[in-house]
């Protein structure tokens, strides 16, 4: 398993943080997501044999987020 914490602007909510949750983790090699909402930081636990951090980024895009850094 590898980690990769993003950076994540526009949450300003619990129900944002469900929504991002939501996208995240249904992808395939992704064991765990933990967010912290204070500071945007959105921490994933995953395979990277099957999943990468082009695929976390563009799945919180699409949910309506900004991605602004990652590490």
């Amino acid at each position: 398993m590898e980690k990769i914490t993003l950076t994540v602007k526009g949450m300003t909510c619990m129900g944002c943080v469900k929504s991002v949750k939501n996208v995240l983790e249904p992808i395939p090699g992704v064991a765990g997501v933990d967010i912290t909402l204070e500071n945007g930081q959105v921490a994933i636990s995953f395979d990277p044999a099957k999943a990468g951090p082009d695929q976390f980024k563009a799945a919180t895009q699409d949910a309506g987020y900004e991605v602004v850094g990652n590490g």
